[in-house]
């Protein structure tokens, strides 16, 4: 019983390694398509003075490329969030959950164009509601999951910092500093991006002082049951 019990956990750990090194492959995917996309826009867009969202913006040709990077983010989070349940406990995975929904639903409701055209206001403020919440779920997200870290190294810890600082601080630069918008949000967006593939990366290579004490409890529990 205790056999196949460990062989059950040897395949569980491999099962979250594939997904984890999936979860790699689409975010790098998703973080190529939000790169690429502003070869699609016309003329008057800049990557400097506009967002990632006005590249998937409403009545604007070549959107679907950065929609689709959108979308592959938002996946790419939400089945991360399934096979990192043990590291980031209940609280982590719901607001990760939450930041993965509200990622896709900024590319199902649309910005509005940076041109003077007409666009749907009701769609404009439903994607503004998701970018909030984007923002919100990730502080609160990455706050949970450094909580629950045992035994983080230096380096972890410093840049669950700078994830947090810089999605509360990027923002206000955002509104403040005109002309540099997108510049400043892919900063903050590469920020999220490095700190969702680090976290991918360790489901693919576990820490020990990650997992070691669940699953000393859990292999004790079934001896102790056998």
């Amino acid at each position: 019983m205790v056999r196949a019990l460990e062989l059950s956990q040897i395949d569980s750990q491999m099962s979250r390694r594939r997904i984890g090194a999936s979860v790699l492959i689409v975010l790098a995917a998703s973080l190529i398509c939000v790169a690429v996309a502003p070869v699609l826009m016309p003329e008057s867009y800049s990557i400097v003075e506009h967002s990632i969202s006005e590249s998937a913006a409403q009545r604007v040709d070549g959107v679907w490329l950065a929609r689709a990077g959108l979308l592959l983010f938002g996946l790419g989070v939400l089945v991360l969030s399934g096979v990192a349940n043990g590291r980031w406990r209940l609280w982590g995975r719901v607001a990760h959950r939450g930041y993965g929904v509200a990622i896709i639903s900024t590319a199902v409701f649309a910005h509005m164009p940076w041109e003077e055209v007409a666009y749907d206001e009701f769609e404009d403020l439903l994607h503004s509601i998701a970018s909030f919440v984007v923002g919100l779920s990730f502080v609160a997200g990455v706050i949970f999951v450094g909580m629950a870290r045992r035994r983080p190294g230096p380096w972890v810890r410093a840049f669950d910092g700078v994830a947090v600082v810089a999605s509360l601080v990027i923002p206000m630069i955002m509104f403040n500093l005109e002309g540099y918008a997108g510049l400043v949000q892919r900063l903050m967006f590469l920020i999220a991006y490095l700190w969702y593939g680090m976290e991918a990366w360790r489901s693919v290579v576990p820490v020990s002082a990650d997992i070691s004490w669940e699953e000393r409890r859990s292999r004790q529990e079934a001896i102790d049951v056998a």
